[in-house]
């Protein structure tokens, strides 16, 4: 802003000062009737609506997965997006610190005069890449799967073998998804892009051997399941042999 520009900015300013109210009692007396609607509206709600409110807490269970609050799903999302753990303290830390150190040194760096969106382009099209990325992450924290449970049904060729079938089905399901595999692999809706390819369809792609192969001399960064016992084992291969992509839920 110019020596010009500024003269006529504080030229047009203390005219309408003189044109209009004064802040006290009018603006503060506008801003209290606003904030009571706000928790008059907020309480209503509530009584009408009523909160949300899961299970009580269970100190003894291990399978308890913890998320946040809505309003921090683009966080969680972003923690999930980073996999390197390095990186971590980048997201949790490093990312939101200097995004709210640049939203307060705005008025320092950008003191540019106009108030239109049209003739701003950059200040506009940087606010409209943040809202739609925090709103498109906030919806991928919001729809993600538990990373301890495999949200799938028995396929209908299991159920047509058997309940021992079914059964042995359902326990290499839970296996699978509280042994870990769900950090590096995605089945169905559940579990991340990477590192390792997704499980969706690894039945069709191998067969029995090869799978418990994998699973007891995999490639690194991979764990060995040599550990597990020899029942839950099986159980583990025949859930991944069963797995072949749309059909799984047929």
């Amino acid at each position: 802003m110019n020596r010009q520009e500024k003269e006529r900015y504080l030229r047009e300013y203390s005219i309408l000062k003189s044109q209009g109210k004064p802040f006290f009692p009018y603006a503060v007396a506008k801003d209290s009737i606003m904030a009571c609607i706000t928790i008059f509206s907020i309480v209503m709600m509530s009584l009408v609506l009523g909160a949300e409110l899961g299970p009580k807490a269970d100190p003894t269970t291990t399978t308890y997965v913890p998320r946040p609050e809505w309003y921090f799903f683009f966080l969680f999302e972003l923690l999930r997006v980073i996999k390197p753990a390095a990186l971590v303290p980048l997201a949790t830390i490093g990312i939101p610190t200097i995004c709210m150190i640049l939203l307060f040194l705005l008025p320092f760096y950008d003191r540019n005069p106009e108030r239109r969106p049209e003739r701003r382009p950059i200040a506009t099209a940087a606010g409209v890449f943040t809202i739609i990325a925090i709103a498109y992450l906030t919806y991928l924290g919001a729809v993600a799967g538990s990373p301890t449970a495999i949200e799938m049904e028995p396929p209908a060729a299991v159920i047509a073998e058997g309940r021992e079938t079914v059964e042995m089905f359902e326990e290499g399901k839970q296996v699978v998804a509280q042994s870990g595999c769900l950090g590096c692999h995605k089945i169905g809706e559940n579990g991340n892009d990477g590192p390792g390819p997704p499980l969706t369809d690894i039945g069709k792609r191998l067969p029995r051997q090869a799978i418990a192969r994998t699973l007891i001399n995999p490639t690194s960064p991979m764990p060995a399941f040599t550990e597990v016992p020899p029942d839950q084992f099986d159980a583990m291969v025949e859930f991944l042999a069963r797995l072949r992509g749309t059909s799984v839920n047929e």
